[in-house]
């Protein structure tokens, strides 16, 4: 009598890697950098393209990605089998990634969210009372604490300014060495204040010296940094969500530094909304004795030169009313117009790329992504098509009047209110309407 042959063992399906319809953040082909038979291929809009026949199932695309946005796919006899032998299988403990339960460890000892306070020879720069708004609302959803971070010479004043906007702590670095702003004695105070209270974010104002700052930390601590991000939120790992424009601006991209701290991010001026000010708000002080020895930083301040461009130079960042043209004003005389109905509401005179790039406008005049944000109570945009690298500076303003004799472009998308037409009979029309009115 022949023995019962044993049934053969059921071998695990491996299964292959797809991406779920809608999920896809872009986050920067994490995917395909760690694809170890390079079966990933990135569209130009972000999203993976998985080569199942070269798919080998070892699941580190679908494990590394932030969105959940992949998963394993089995066919049906694939499933059966993994049924089989989930009826099959002894139960056994868990095993413990240790490399993963070191990194969990070193995540948490970082806690809390801080803001750099820029300054310039003691005054502040508003971005940094819009990120302590920002900041104050991913405190809250993280439970800790909203810290200001203030270097400089006798600026402890700004601190208490802090408190005014939310902050409930602030690091300061008081010295002579800091009273100019030098790369390396900034990093080297910002760096040795990390290391000692480890914050979880920090984040800087998209500005000359917060992009300068914040690169040089970002490399000396060896952690991620997001730059001109124009959303921040938090996910339910602690991670911080970095919105930003993306593959130039035509979409937006959330990036995320989940293994690394301090998560940093810079966000440009007038993104963020301000926050309220509350008079007599207290705070706690921390003041660190760090400083660093003068003849250690090479670079020194002889003189600081005022740059005013011209007479014609203005801060388009901080008017209330802006006025901006576009491709569609046809030449630089046209911009006259534009002056006009400026200087009835009294605000200034923007412009789009395509007009600054023609030489019609000066550069300090841009709006958009290559050039400056803005969130005026009423912006007028006037022969502007409306390209996302425009929107991005000056879609968050309290109104926005739109101008164009293309009914279907996008800058109407945005507008609180459009109007079809011909600019150069529109726009003087409405400049001689405000004289009216304001001559009764």
């Amino acid at each position: 009598m022949s023995e019962p042959q044993p049934k053969p063992k059921l071998k695990k399906p491996r299964g292959v890697a797809r991406l779920l319809d809608g999920k896809c953040i872009a986050c920067g082909a994490r995917c395909q950098s760690v694809c170890p038979v390079n079966c990933v291929e990135m569209t130009e809009t972000g999203e993976p393209i998985i080569e199942t026949a070269k798919c080998i199932g070892c699941q580190k695309c679908v494990k590394i990605c932030p969105a959940s946005a992949l998963e394993m796919f089995y066919t049906a006899e694939e499933q059966q089998i993994l049924a089989e032998l989930a009826a099959s299988a002894v139960p056994v403990e868990e095993e413990i990634d240790p490399e993963a339960a070191v990194l969990a460890r070193k995540l948490a000892e970082y806690r809390g969210v801080w803001v750099f306070v820029e300054q310039t020879e003691g005054e502040p720069a508003k971005v940094s009372w819009e990120l302590l708004g920002v900041g104050a609302v991913l405190a809250r959803n993280l439970g800790v604490e909203l810290c200001a971070l203030v270097i400089g010479e006798n600026v402890e004043h700004l601190c208490r300014e802090a408190f005014a906007y939310g902050a409930s702590k602030a690091y300061l670095l008081d010295a002579p060495v800091y009273y100019h702003y030098r790369t390396e004695a900034y990093v080297e105070g910002c760096c040795h204040l990390i290391a000692a209270y480890k914050p979880e974010i920090i984040l800087m104002g998209a500005t000359g010296m917060g992009r300068d700052l914040a690169g040089a930390i970002a490399t000396r601590v060896g952690t991620g940094l997001t730059a001109d991000c124009t959303g921040l939120a938090i996910d339910d790992k602690r991670n911080l969500m970095q919105t930003r424009p993306a593959f130039g601006g035509n979409i937006m991209a959330t990036i995320m530094c989940d293994k690394f701290r301090p998560q940093m991010s810079t966000v440009r001026p007038n993104v963020m909304q301000m926050p309220e000010r509350k008079e007599g708000a207290e705070g706690a002080i921390i003041r660190d004795p760090f400083t660093v020895p003068e003849e250690s930083v090479l670079t020194k301040v002889i003189e600081i030169i005022r740059d005013s461009h011209s007479k014609g130079a203005v801060d388009i960042t901080g008017a209330e009313f802006i006025i901006s043209g576009g491709r569609g004003m046809m030449a630089p005389e046209n911009f006259a117009m534009l002056q006009d109905l400026a200087d009835e509401l009294g605000g200034v005179v923007g412009a789009s790329r395509s007009a600054v790039d023609a030489g019609w406008m000066p550069g300090d005049r841009q709006v958009g992504q290559t050039g400056k944000t803005v969130r005026p109570k009423i912006y007028i945009a006037c022969g502007i098509s409306g390209a996302i690298q425009h929107l991005v500076g000056m879609q968050d303003s309290d109104m926005v009047i739109a101008i164009n004799r293309d009914s279907s472009a996008p800058i109407f998308e945005v507008a609180t209110y459009g109007i079809v037409g011909d600019l150069f009979q529109i726009v003087p029309a409405i400049t001689q309407r405000i004289r009216e009115l304001k001559q009764k």
